[in-house]
């Protein structure tokens, strides 16, 4: 993660939101291992049912997985990880706004406006 970003340092919103992002990441890596573990023992023991928690732990463990590329990509001010974060945060504002989630819609927009302004710094 040793970009060179010259002129263009990394905002330091945009390092939190990497930061975050990633925790989640690996919080969420740790809990698909762990159904996955969980689902291959009751698999093991015959009492599973279509797989236990199989197809979760391994739907989890994709979103893990993601997630950790995006924070990665954020860090080193990738444009994809960029445009990947403006539309999910974009798709939270329409769900927060929809449901009447004063204070989701409300954080859903400033950061949906902070991406935008700093958009400059990615490449």
């Amino acid at each position: 993660m040793s970009a060179s970003y010259g002129s263009r340092g990394l905002p330091i919103g945009v390092a939190i939101l990497a930061v975050l992002i990633g925790i989640v990441g690996v919080l969420l890596l740790i809990a698909a291992l762990i159904l996955l573990v969980f689902a291959g023992v009751v698999f093991a023991s015959g009492f599973a049912i279509f797989g236990g928690g199989l197809l979760g732990g391994l739907l989890l463990l994709i979103f893990a997985v993601l997630l950790i590329a995006v924070a990665t990509g954020l860090w080193d001010l990738e444009l994809w990880a960029l445009v990947l974060s403006i539309i999910v945060v974009g798709l939270l504002f329409i769900g927060y706004l929809l449901s009447g989630s004063l204070l989701g819609t409300l954080l859903s927009f400033l950061v949906l406006v902070y991406l935008l302004a700093v958009n400059r710094h990615f490449r």
